[in-house]
């Protein structure tokens, strides 16, 4: 039998043979490598009925046993939400492999856990956004900005439970044809025996998208989830380039600046509806990144922003008017004000190495 049905209230899946996953995968060949991270190498493969997956082969994770993966492949399992990649299956094989060990022939323990994932061919967000005056138009940024806040949303707030990200970034939202987000890998940190907690003992994440005082102290809470998105969604609307000027200029300066960049683009006015959005978006992504964590908005106050912007009636011969909303200059936080300096430096130094590719 090459793989079995698992049911809960909430899903179904599959347990997959090692055997059956070697078949499809050409046993795991490199000409079937669609992707690698820091969890794994992800391959393409397609079931009989014609489905194409991505199956996640996770590196080897000494401390972690059958008991831990099968209650995190649990958590994955749950997770069911239109922005959320969907679990198909998984396999979880132990065996043995005769090796050479102090000259002597032994019998060692070998042990495979593979994540399947349903297949998006739109791939992932990186490969879409460069800067904010091509690319993707701004209804679809938009559209992934909300979709990406909705599944966040959902993680934090969708079950008894919260499931912490910890890596949220380009790399792991992934589009489908219709350029709907669908957040991945957001449970594999929590595979890491060292994540169980809320003090980690290694940084775990990615440099840039990590809040400041989580460097320092290895603190994790929803806000941190919260910080990256800031970054994310800066990235979205103004690109790499209007990302590393973010860190040069004070939050009124950089949002007029996108707006005028955003304009040139589209080579037409935007109306004051666009512009209220680009607006909103950039002043959320503002305050998700202050340093001062209890100064960040939860994700349910996002996305009940993001949702008031979505629904407000636009008249397309509006003008913009290439300036802040005034609910955001009236505001008393640190958010009209420029950035903290020393997190500054770490914006301008980290834009510059996503702008270079290092």
């Amino acid at each position: 039998m090459q793989w079995r049905t698992i049911s809960n209230t909430s899903a179904t899946t599959r347990e997959f043979t090692l055997e059956f996953l070697e078949q499809i995968t050409d046993k795991f060949s490199e000409e079937h490598i669609v992707g690698r991270g820091g969890y794994g190498v992800v391959y393409k493969g397609v079931l009989e009925n014609g489905e194409e997956i991505a199956l996640k082969k996770l590196h080897h994770m000494p401390g972690l046993d059958d008991t831990q993966f099968r209650n995190e492949f649990n958590n994955l399992m749950r997770a069911q939400h239109p922005n959320i990649i969907r679990l198909v299956g998984y396999c979880y094989n132990l065996g043995h492999q005769c090796v050479k060990y102090d000259g002597e022939y032994i019998f060692a323990l070998l042990e495979e856990r593979v994540l399947c994932f349903e297949y998006l061919h739109g791939g992932s967000l990186d490969k879409h956004i460069s800067d904010e005056s091509c690319g993707l138009n701004w209804q679809t940024r938009f559209k992934i900005i909300k979709g990406v806040s909705e599944g966040l949303n959902y993680l934090h707030n969708g079950s008894r439970d919260p499931i912490y990200h910890l890596d949220l970034k380009p790399a792991n939202i992934l589009l489908d044809q219709n350029m709907v987000p669908k957040i991945g890998d957001f449970g594999l940190s929590r595979l890491f025996p060292s994540v169980q907690t809320y003090i980690t003992t290694k940084i775990i994440g990615t440099p840039g998208y990590m809040p400041p005082k989580y460097i320092e102290r290895y603190e994790i809470t929803s806000k941190y989830d919260v910080f990256s998105l800031g970054v994310v969604i800066v990235r979205i609307v103004a690109g790499d380039e209007g990302y590393s000027k973010c860190a040069h200029m004070s939050s009124q300066e950089f949002i007029e600046h996108v707006h005028e960049n955003w304009g040139k683009g589209l080579q037409e006015t935007m109306s004051s509806y666009t512009s209220e959005q680009v607006s909103t978006c950039l002043e959320i992504a503002l305050r998700c990144v202050e340093v001062d964590r209890e100064k960040r908005p939860t994700i349910a106050e996002i996305v009940d922003e993001l949702n008031k912007v979505d629904t407000a009636e636009s008249s397309p011969k509006d003008k913009v008017t290439n300036r802040p909303s005034k609910h955001y200059l009236n505001q008393n936080t640190n958010s009209g004000k420029h950035l903290d300096q020393r997190y500054k430096y770490q914006l301008v130094m980290e834009a510059r190495r996503i702008v270079s590719g290092g």
